[in-house]
């Protein structure tokens, strides 16, 4: 099958130096991506793909054409609990969070959910996710088995947690090693599939846990890790209470050998100068997670201050903290956070951020997050005009970083027209 796919592209080869930067990325008003077998054989101005006569054309004209977006940080088993009211990170885990995980033990509720998360996804133009499962295998299964049906790229893996959390979602050191030993056996890297090694966080790991999740990193240094990260000042003070011996919080990542160029750290707001050197130095990925981060009050994510010390970044809905399944509506909180700092996110890279840098942090950017010939056709297509106030707006504009911007703001599902996943359209 071979398809011509037509509208206005949009590509980024590299994080904008500001909204002046025009070769970070290149952008076709008449542009079209030839698209055989799920890969982007062919990509440019409308007249000059070459594109055989038998090829199925479709035309998203005068619609945006960008890579699928991106999210590094959600949780599958919290699709039912977003918008879940709770004083703070602490309690809202505790009242919310950990019945909702327990139930993922019966594999039919499993099996229930996922393809409801992934219609989410989807009909909010993610195409690729990386996202915590609960503590039962049955939950990592359901999840990949839905993610292959799709042929999507996905990351996930079983949370790891043996201590501070409800029976129910209780492993152990050794269930958890083996648990997850036979699972990342099963799914990594069958089709498009990569395990993450996920260890929720330090308050609900003991030493001899994160020992283990050492010893799998060990053993499979192609697998990503995910786990949370100084997301509020009360797990602070209690994970230093647990590991009164560490110097900081990432301190107990560090010493466990979880930092790495495939290691996601969720939150990553309350740090200091000796964290921030370390994540740079092992080029570990701190996510923004902005939703979620206002939702519990958590605190603002300082992205000026880890960028200037050199540390790798991405940002990512939170589901089911986060507030939104939308990464249209994620950068628009996110680019309120900052601006409460004094920092200013221009829409040239809040578009990079959600495709080609999020690609970047998971170190896959060879096949997703960009246009280029060779990659996997993940595509969103947005409408600017998509309700009667984004079109309101759109009239006024005159410039792509304008109705980038009008979509960031005003945008959600319903200027996604179409989504698709390895060249092939998922929504109806």
């Amino acid at each position: 099958m071979t398809t011509l796919i037509r509208g206005r592209t949009l590509t980024f080869h590299r994080e904008p130096h500001g909204p002046g930067d025009t070769g970070a990325y290149t952008y076709e008003d008449d542009g079209a991506l030839l698209v055989r077998d799920g890969k982007i054989v062919q990509v440019g101005p409308f007249d000059a793909i070459t594109a055989p006569v038998d090829a199925q054309i479709i035309d998203h004209r005068p619609h945006l054409i960008l890579p699928g977006f991106i999210d590094t940080h959600l949780h599958f088993p919290q699709a039912q609990i977003i918008a879940s009211w709770a004083a703070e990170l602490l309690d809202w885990l505790n009242t919310y969070t950990f019945p909702a995980e327990a139930a993922f033990a019966d594999a039919k509720h499993a099996a229930r959910i996922a393809p409801a998360f992934f219609d989410q996804l989807i009909a909010h133009g993610t195409t690729t996710a990386a996202a915590y499962c609960s503590s039962h295998p049955t939950s990592v299964d359901a999840y990949f088995t839905e993610a292959a049906r799709r042929n999507m790229c996905m990351i996930g893996g079983k949370v790891m947690m043996d201590r501070n959390a409800a029976p129910g979602v209780h492993d152990t050191a050794q269930s958890s090693y083996d648990d997850s030993k036979a699972l990342l056996t099963r799914w990594h890297g069958r089709g498009r599939a990569h395990y993450a090694i996920s260890p929720r966080f330090a308050i609900t790991s003991t030493p001899g846990q994160l020992a283990v999740a050492q010893a799998l990193a060990r053993e499979h240094p192609d697998c990503h890790i995910q786990t949370h990260l100084s997301e509020s000042h009360a797990e602070i003070k209690l994970t230093l209470e647990l590991y009164p011996d560490a110097r900081d919080y990432t301190d107990i990542y560090e010493t466990y050998g979880l930092l790495g160029p495939r290691s996601l750290f969720g939150h990553a707001i309350h740090l200091n100068d000796r964290e921030r050197s370390v994540l740079a130095e092992t080029n570990s990925v701190a996510v923004f997670c902005p939703t979620s981060n206002l939702f519990l009050g958590s605190g603002l994510y300082d992205a000026a201050t880890l960028k200037s010390a050199g540390v790798r970044r991405a940002i990512a809905t939170d589901i089911g903290g986060g507030t939104s399944w939308s990464m249209l509506r994620t950068l628009d909180e996110g680019y309120k956070a900052l601006q409460l700092q004094g920092q200013q996110m221009d829409p040239l890279t809040s578009y990079w951020w959600i495709t080609h840098g999020n690609a970047d942090a998971l170190g896959l950017a060879h096949d997703i997050g960009t246009l280029e010939v060779g990659t996997t056709a993940d595509l969103v297509v947005l409408d600017a005009r998509a309700t009667s106030a984004m079109t309101l707006r759109a009239d006024t504009i005159s410039s792509l970083s304008e109705e980038l911007f009008l979509l960031q703001t005003l945008g959600d599902d319903r200027a996604v027209t179409q989504t698709y996943v390895a060249g092939k359209p998922q929504k109806s």
